[in-house]
């Protein structure tokens, strides 16, 4: 069964940067493609950004292209979202979500998932 679960969440002023990881286990990340989402307090979960299985491909919703990048260690079985010149709509709680063994430009459409990890905090602030 497959398990994902965040990391590097935490409080952070305007202008800084975090970077969260996704850990994945009980498949490799090889046949995985994952996404990132946000849920922000009293809004719907909304995609952040997403890189196929292989690293073949990525993508960013509009708000935060040009600030936040996607990729993959495989070898660690982990996919990072850098996030930098954050800004206060950004705080949410951040998840990490897969697909599996499907090709193709991913999409960072919460219908496409199957797995979910638990989430972590990440919130901006001075």
């Amino acid at each position: 069964q497959l398990q994902l679960v965040e990391s590097g969440g935490g409080l952070v002023q305007p202008g800084g940067s975090l970077r969260l990881s996704c850990a994945a286990s009980g498949m490799t990340l090889d046949y995985l493609t994952i996404g990132w989402f946000r849920q922000a307090p009293g809004k719907e979960r909304e995609g952040v950004s997403c890189i196929s299985s292989r690293g073949l491909g990525t993508n960013y919703a509009d708000s935060v292209k040009g600030r936040f990048t996607v990729s993959r260690d495989n070898a660690k079985n982990t996919v990072y979202l850098q996030m930098n010149s954050l800004r206060p709509e950004d705080t949410a709680v951040y998840y990490c979500a897969a697909y599996a063994f499907r090709l193709g430009p991913c999409k960072i459409l919460l219908r496409e998932y199957d797995y979910w990890g638990q989430g972590t905090q990440v919130t901006v602030s001075s």
